[in-house]
């Protein structure tokens, strides 16, 4: 594997649509011709800039805990299979983190000008966070995917912070109805993560990375994730019940199709180990869910 390759496997690309979910459905519920606005596409470099230093962290912390393992199931990862060294990656780590900030403050700069410090600030904070989230996921000694509390903060920084907060940005207001479709990208972006979790079950629970699957077990794990799928669909219904103007507010029922066969698969699958093509499945599900829901807005 080149060098370039070995980094391009280690940014993940297939978890960028998932990652920028959150800024189409927030922008869409912002305002109507987001896509052409700098505060959108400023928002999308933020994030996927966020996106690619969460997993150059992920790489590194979980190859240096030894939890990226021959036993490991799924890609071999850059940083195990000896393509990038630790001091590459942890290069890696530092630029990411400095793109995304520079991002950020652009963002925030964009957004509110120099006339809402209060605002600035907040963001800034909400913006640095999100860096440390990012980084602290499975890095240094108090990793907090080493203790379950991932789930929390995918939903957190994936679903609440991302359309609440770019609806925010765009609005300069909070809309009480907002936060449904952000429980809705934050409760499938954390089924992403559960089922990544339960593909690594077994190697986790013997490295000792407590992820909520492994202190769940396999079954209850399965319950779980079935619950953060059926509420995920039941909050987007709440809001089309409330927000209903015409039929095109219905088109995002589309993307349910593909995440209902998916809760099939997995009900049919014991073995949680060769689950890993349902992450995609359930990422593009959620990504081809905001692009729906972003027409029905528009249209």
């Amino acid at each position: 594997m080149t060098k370039f390759k070995a980094w391009v496997s280690a940014a993940r690309l297939r978890t960028l649509p998932l990652s920028i979910s959150g800024i189409i459905t927030g922008s869409a519920l912002g305002d109507i011709n987001f896509f052409v606005t700098c505060i959108f596409w400023l928002a999308i470099l933020t994030t996927l800039g966020l996106q690619v230093l969460s997993n150059f962290a992920n790489d590194y912390g979980d190859g240096v805990k030894g939890t990226d393992n021959v036993d490991r199931v799924g890609p071999q990862r850059a940083l195990q299979s000896g393509a990038i060294s630790k001091k590459e990656m942890y290069r890696g780590i530092v630029f990411m983190a400095l793109v995304s900030l520079g991002a950020a403050i652009a963002l925030i700069y964009v957004s509110f000008g120099k006339e809402n410090f209060f605002y600035s600030t907040l963001f800034f904070v909400l913006g640095v966070a999100a860096i440390i989230a990012a980084i602290k996921y499975t890095m240094g000694s108090s990793a907090y995917g080493y203790r379950g509390l991932g789930d929390l903060f995918v939903f957190v920084f994936f679903g609440l912070v991302s359309v609440v907060g770019c609806y925010f940005l765009y609005t300069k207001q909070l809309d009480f109805f907002v936060f449904l479709p952000a429980i809705t990208v934050g409760l499938l972006s954390s089924a992403v993560l559960n089922l990544n979790n339960m593909r690594d079950y077994h190697n986790d629970k013997n490295v000792g990375k407590n992820t909520l699957v492994v202190k769940l077990g396999i079954k209850r794990a399965r319950v779980y994730h079935f619950s953060l799928l059926v509420i995920a669909m039941i909050s987007m219904l709440i809001y089309l019940c409330f927000t209903y103007d015409n039929p095109m507010n219905l088109i995002f029922l589309i993307a349910f199709i593909p995440l209902i066969v998916h809760m099939i698969k997995v009900a049919k699958t014991k073995d949680s180990e060769v689950l890993d093509p349902e992450l995609k499945k359930v990422a593009l599900s959620t990504f081809l869910l905001s692009i729906l829901f972003s027409l029905g807005q528009i249209l």
